[in-house]
């Protein structure tokens, strides 16, 4: 079923999930917006938003909802997918193509089904970027997605916390509007933050403080275009091999 919903004052849309798109998505309760009209011919409504958009003096829609729904044609290469939208839009248009699925082809890996559905959008939301190509065309690591989805080791672990993080800064807008030196800053806040905790013996404020730099790297890294998840296992690669001794409190590592 399609509904042609009205948020008052500011637009008049299409969707199949109102919760979803209006409410999640868009921050709408139930109470802000309005259903004009209900239908399961996506012909007729696609028509009707038009219509609707000019009567009551909106942005008209530069693409029918039917046709946008059924050109989320991805492209997919050896080594990446491909979305014909921006990432400010990407979201919404994932959820109206929940069950879409496509092949691709990763070298050392052969085949593998790719899928959208609730599993896979937060992911997709958390590690898409923008084509240097083309504003409107947003793109994931085909490898990265196996990696986290199809590998048996992905399938065993529980759920990434990193992951909720980088989902948690894209829906704040922290990767469209910020950077890796803005995020430095921030990184020194919560620096000075820990240290004076540490002062005063505060241990919520240490876990609060410790806990705020760990997301604030999380940003950094993803701005570098890395996983803050490698950056981890490439540190402790190095220190675990490291030899030495503790002198005055602090580990001093063997001369090489």
């Amino acid at each position: 079923m399609y509904y042609l919903y009205h948020i008052p004052g500011k637009k008049i849309g299409v969707t199949r999930d109102l919760n979803t798109r209006v409410t999640l998505i868009q921050g709408y309760k139930e109470n802000e917006y309005e259903v004009l009209e209900q239908s399961d011919d996506i012909d007729y409504i696609s028509d009707r938003e038009i219509e609707l958009q000019k009567s009551y003096g909106y942005k008209i829609d530069r693409k029918l909802y039917k046709n946008l729904f059924n050109k989320m044609k991805i492209n997919a290469t050896e080594q990446t997918s491909t979305f014909p939208v921006p990432l400010n839009k990407l979201k919404g248009n994932l959820m109206d193509n929940i069950g879409l699925q496509w092949r691709v082809n990763i070298s050392g890996f052969g085949h593998g089904q790719f899928e959208i559905n609730e599993q896979t959008i937060p992911w997709i939301m958390a590690n898409a970027k923008m084509s240097m190509y083309n504003e409107e065309r947003s793109y994931i690591y085909n490898k990265a997605y196996y990696e986290a989805f199809m590998s048996e080791p992905a399938v065993e672990k529980p759920g990434n916390i990193f992951d909720d993080i980088r989902s948690w800064a894209t829906d704040k807008g922290i990767y469209e509007k910020g950077d890796a030196r803005t995020q430095y800053l921030k990184l020194m806040e919560e620096s000075g933050e820990l240290a004076e905790a540490l002062l005063k013996n505060d241990k919520p404020e240490i876990q609060d403080a410790i806990g705020d730099m760990i997301v604030v790297l999380t940003s950094i890294a993803k701005f570098e275009d890395m996983f803050i998840e490698d950056c981890i296992k490439s540190a402790y690669d190095v220190i675990a091999k490291r030899t030495g001794k503790m002198v005055n409190g602090t580990f001093v590592k063997d001369a090489d």
